[in-house]
């Protein structure tokens, strides 16, 4: 049976070569050191001599550059071929424009009947005629017209509020 590995003996006697292997050929002082980390991860519960862990320890930690490498090269072809740009934040004044809107729709939307609020909103959301009908309780012939009510009302109740909206402006 051999001895236990002293693992904090070996971190400490290989982790200053190995990192200066890895710095070299990333350039790249954090890589070096999260690669070296990885490896060092990876040889725990590993019952080996110290020789045989430096040499395993020096594989791993080439295998784990070599991956990176991959992976940076692939990521690289897929940002030539689809750049990613980050989506512009909103600016203040629209943040505020779409806010003011939102409430605005919100409030008219609870002014109206509990039916007529349903059936705009399952309409905006893509349901048919037949089905609307059966959620609401009414005839699927009549769910056509009873929109077109409900639409009305709503714009009639959003353009008071707009027109509250400008008396208090002005």
């Amino acid at each position: 049976m051999s001895a236990a590995v002293d693992y904090d003996a070996l971190f400490r006697k290989l982790y200053p070569s190995l990192f200066r292997y890895l710095h070299r050929m990333t350039g790249d002082t954090d890589a070096a050191d999260d690669i070296a980390q990885e490896s060092f991860v990876r040889l725990l519960g590993r019952n080996m001599p110290e020789d045989e862990a430096r040499l395993w320890l020096f594989t791993v930690a080439t295998n784990l550059f070599r991956d990176s490498a991959r992976t940076s090269k692939r990521r690289e072809r897929l940002l030539a071929v689809r750049p990613w740009s980050p989506t512009p934040l909103p600016r203040p004044d629209e943040t505020l424009d779409r806010t003011t809107t939102i409430a605005r729709v919100r409030e008219g939307l609870d002014k109206l009947s509990e039916r007529d609020r349903q059936m705009l909103l399952m309409r905006e959301e893509g349901f048919r005629y037949d089905e609307i009908a059966k959620v609401a309780g009414v005839a699927p012939g009549s769910v056509g017209t009873l929109l077109a009510r409900a639409a009305r009302r709503f714009v009639a109740v959003y353009d008071v509020q707009e027109g509250e909206g400008e008396e208090a402006l002005g």
